[in-house]
């Protein structure tokens, strides 16, 4: 790319970053340094999201606390550590869209995943079936497949698994609500994906819910790679149940504590669930009585107290999502993915193929990106991109994930990104 042609689109991103409403909140983050001091580009947080700068003040609160109070912290505490749950509650139901009441942060997402199966995915002789997705996070395919073992069915029978039918290894709509509708009779659960994390496709939560209770399945979402990223309206989508992790978008750290949505219709359900004193109802949980008896809502499916010093941290991001608002965040969001969207189609379409679908509305921030040759040369581009400090991720077999989070990422990143894939090219061809 020339000189004068470069200048110029560094220009404009640089205005147009000065003028985005949003620009502030990247203050708010801890952005990794190269070794010469300067900034990486940090287009990761689809992976691991960046550390709050006040992220380690509010822990060493917690540690003080426990240092001056020990066990009279429960009580006395800045945040006391008894009720601490509660104070993410309405921030995380307004983050995906629920009452209150549907959400708890617990545990971590594959465990939340299986006590959600252990209530809602009830099979029988002739309806044992899950469907997923082919390509589903592996854990989600060894979640699902060991509750089918655990039931006595055999996956090879009781797993259906969606197959790509478009360009890219995206899936139609019409081919979700298709399979549903052929299988629905021996579906006992639809537990997809809100956004798909090697294509970063987008999927109509609703639109699937409608379909497979028609059909009389139950409904629960991975939203590992929604939450904190679309704008979920999970109460009003009616699904059965929702997990997602905290670590990702939600900026909560590393192995951060996990997020569990329940639809308020099962707030008070008799389904089998596994129990722990944490998910006895508040009033009577110290009496200490051998009789379980389920807190309504999401805090039924709570097993142990609450993880103070992976709350913490998790408290810190969801009150900058409440300062920022959702809908701005991902307005801001649609356009920025936008931008690189169609930089990269502009000046190195020749050498990258997108593989996310070009729609807002199915797509979240992240791209999903294939170098147009071996694996080899993927794998070179990737090393290039690191090597400059620009910080992707690299997922097998050949996909190069890049996500403008629109909390701490600007146009200026998503053009230098560009501009070092366009270097690289010009390498590998001389």
């Amino acid at each position: 790319m020339a000189d004068h042609a470069t200048g110029l689109l560094e220009a404009r991103a640089l205005d147009l970053d000065a003028r985005d409403p949003l620009a502030a909140y990247r203050d708010e983050f801890l952005v990794p340094r190269n070794d010469d001091g300067s900034e990486q580009v940090y287009l990761c947080g689809n992976s691991l999201g960046l550390q709050p700068r006040a992220t380690q003040a509010a822990l060493l609160d917690e540690l003080d606390d426990w240092h001056r109070l020990a066990v009279e912290a429960h009580f006395r505490g800045r945040h006391p550590w008894m009720p601490y749950h509660g104070f993410v509650r309405d921030d995380l139901a307004a983050l995906v869209g629920a009452l209150p009441h549907e959400v708890v942060a617990m545990n971590s997402l594959t465990v939340n995943l299986h006590l959600m199966m252990v209530s809602f995915y009830r099979p029988d002789a002739t309806r044992n079936a899950i469907l997923i997705e082919r390509n589903a996070f592996p854990s989600d395919h060894h979640a699902v497949e060991s509750q089918i073992r655990l039931h006595g069915h055999d996956p090879a029978t009781a797993l259906i698994e969606l197959d790509a039918d478009e360009p890219g290894g995206t899936l139609s709509d019409a081919s979700i609500l298709d399979a549903i509708e052929r299988h629905g009779s021996r579906i006992a659960l639809v537990m997809l994906s809100g956004v798909q994390y090697l294509t970063g496709q987008a999927f109509d939560l609703a639109a699937i819910v409608r379909a497979a209770h028609a059909q009389g399945c139950m409904v629960g979402f991975d939203l590992a790679h929604a939450a904190g990223n679309l704008a979920l309206q999970l109460h009003d989508a009616g699904c059965d149940f929702a997990v997602w992790c905290s670590y990702k978008y939600l900026n909560a750290g590393p192995g951060a504590v996990a997020g569990c949505f329940v639809h308020e219709r099962h707030a008070r359900t008799t389904r089998p669930r596994f129990a722990g004193w944490w998910g006895h109802d508040e009033a009577t949980r110290f009496r200490m009585a051998p009789e379980f008896v389920a807190t309504p809502g999401a805090d039924g499916w709570q097993l142990s107290n609450p993880p103070i010093l992976a709350l913490a941290p998790l408290r810190v991001s969801l009150s900058i999502f409440r300062r920022a608002g959702m809908a701005a965040l991902r307005a801001k969001s649609e356009v920025l993915t936008a931008y690189f969207d169609a930089l990269i189609r502009e000046h190195v379409g020749d050498v990258l193929a997108i593989t996310t679908p070009q729609e807002p509305a199915r797509r979240g921030c992240q791209l999903s990106l294939r170098v147009k040759g071996p694996r080899e040369a993927g794998r070179s581009l990737f090393d290039h991109l690191h090597a400059r400090g620009i910080v992707v991720d690299w997922r097998e077999p050949d996909v190069i994930r890049a996500a403008p989070t629109p909390l701490y990422n600007r146009r200026i990143d998503c053009l230098r990104f560009v501009l070092a894939v366009s270097e690289w090219a010009a390498t590998s061809r001389a």
